[in-house]
Formats: C-alpha cells, structure tokens, sequence
C-alpha cells in the first residue's frame, strides 16, 4: 500500500457546509456551502500539499464540492457512505458528528488508499444525470398510472390525466436529449452501437451502462459484476453452507437493466432465453435465474466492450455456459 505524503483529506458534505479533515496533520476546519467556501477549502488544500480529497455520496450535495476541488486541480474520489460508517465502526468509533465523520473520512481513505478513483468526465456526469431524471419520471408515471386506476371519475381522474400527459411530454423530452448526447459524442457512440447490438438491448438501455458503467471492458469479469450488483456473495461458517445473495453495487443501474434483461431472457435473446429456461429447469427461482442472466449478460458485454465487438452469439465468450 502506498503512503499518502501529506495525508488526504476527508470532506464530511452537509446540505449548507461541509467539515473538512487532514488527519496525519491534525488539521480540521468547517467551510459554507457557497462560492466563497469553495475558495476556502481548495486555499486550505494546497496550503497543506494535499492534492487528494475523498467525500461520500451525499444525494447530490457533493457535486458542487467535487467539481471546485477537481477544477482546482485536486484528485476527488467518492466512496458509499455505509464502508466507511462500518470501518469506523470496526475501530470502535460509535460517536457520530460531522467532525467526526470527516477525520473517519480521511482515515478510511488513508487505510484503503490503493483503491482507484473513478476519472471524471463531465459529459457523462450530464448523461446520468438526464437517465436518472428520465428514471425518475418513469416510476412517477408508473405510480400515477396504478392510482388513476381507482380515482372516481370525474375532476380528480382529470387532474390526474393532465398529469400523466405532461409526464409523457417531459419524458420524450429527456429521451430526445440523451439520444442525441449519445449520438453527438464518439465514445459514447461507439458504446452504443455495441451494446445495442445484443438482442434485447434498445437506446435507453445503452445510456443507462453508459453514464451508469463506464467501467466496463476496463475490469475483471468478477469486478464488472460486482460493480452492478449482481456478484453473488458466500454466507458460509463452518460447515453452514448459506444461501448466496446479491449486495452493494449500484442500485440504480441494476434497477433500470432489471425490465430490458427480463424481457432480452424470456422473449428477444435467443442465449440469455436459453440459460434462463435451463435454470427454471434446475428448479431455480424465476428472480434468482433472472438475476444470474443479467449477471451473464454483464459479463457478455464488458468482453465485448474490451474487444470492440458487436454481438456474435457464435463465439464461445457469448455463448458460453
């Protein structure tokens, strides 16, 4: 494991502050979410020869944080909130305040320094950013469309008419613009033409992997899985044998390939329909089997992704068991 010189620091972001944390320097200080605290912190950084900042995952707060230190020439790397509550849980840290959780910030990422941070790319940031907005819109018209089904006829059942129609407006909206952010930039492009090339897998499916898992044909097969979620993990002890289920990755990719690979392994996909069908026949539950085909279709395409390959069902890598 490498040594940090200067040691990183830990930024603990609030919805109006952040407290930032150079632990092997002792150093801690709290600055307002604003242009000027921004400044302060990216002064603070350099003052000190930090030139490695790591946050957590904070519902979008961190954005703004993350694009002034990167603009500033500082390497930032987000981490899930629940590792570095459990790290500091395991070193016996139970009290819980912002100062706290930014020098547990930097002292996990100190510890776990060898862990690559995800290069930034503006355009894909944009891209996710219109999936999720366009996912969102989606469960909302979905949730509005299974209450109209009881709303008494009448002024309310109208009201919710309305709604659904501007939904559907903002919705083609959003799909209009990221296809042709897609279309418009040549790495995503390419992504595009090779994904959409395996039976099942349409336009918004595409963006989803790609502003979702820009990762993958980069990785192991095993870390692309992982990535997404769907790497089963071993619940064993002694001789126990436990069942082996799916967690962490990111949700909302495994949720937004969860219809498009249901219905790539029942209907549009001759090899996913194939395993899927012989694991139903194994006795496997229908979410089980179709958890291990999004598993399989993971891996299809980051071998593809790596190869520059279109889908070709023939080759053993695709077709495999």
């Amino acid at each position: 494991m490498t040594q940090i010189a200067n040691g990183v620091a830990g930024i603990d972001v609030a919805k109006d502050k952040v407290d930032g944390c150079i632990r092997k320097l002792g150093v801690r200080q709290t600055f307002p979410s604003s242009s000027l605290g921004h400044r302060q912190l990216v002064a603070l950084l350099r003052k000190h020869k930090v030139t490695k900042a790591v946050m957590e995952a904070s519902g979008g707060y961190e954005r703004e944080w993350a694009k002034a230190l990167r603009e500033a020439g500082i390497e930032v790397r987000i981490v899930d909130p629940k590792r570095v509550r459990s790290f500091a849980l395991s070193a016996g840290r139970l009290a819980k305040n912002d100062t706290i959780d930014a020098e547990m910030i930097a002292w996990f990422a100190e510890t776990f320094d060898e862990a690559p941070s995800q290069t930034y790319d503006a355009a894909r940031e944009e891209l996710a950013g219109l999936v999720k907005a366009r996912k969102h819109l989606m469960d909302l018209k979905t949730r509005l469309q299974n209450q109209t089904e009881h709303v008494v006829p009448g002024l309310a059942q109208k009201a919710h008419s309305q709604v659904l129609k501007t939904l559907a407006a903002q919705i083609a909206k959003l799909e209009a613009a990221i296809f042709a952010m897609v279309k418009a930039t040549p790495e995503f492009a390419e992504r595009a033409e090779i994904i959409e090339s395996v039976p099942g897998l349409a336009v918004m499916t595409s963006a989803l992997l790609i502003a979702g898992a820009p990762e993958l044909g980069k990785v192991s097969d095993r870390i692309a899985a992982a990535l997404i979620g769907v790497a089963p993990y071993d619940d064993d002890s002694g001789r126990r044998r436990g069942e082996r289920h799916i967690k962490g990755g990111r949700r909302w990719v495994r949720n937004g390939l969860f219809l498009p690979c249901l219905g790539a392994a029942t209907q549009h996909n001759p090899v996913l329909k194939t395993y899927y069908e012989r694991l139903i026949a194994k006795g496997k539950e229908p979410k089980v089997a179709l958890i291990a085909c999004m598993r399989k279709l993971i891996i299809i395409l980051n071998t593809m992704i790596a190869r520059g390959e279109k889908w070709n069902p023939k080759q053993p890598r695709v077709a495999m068991n």
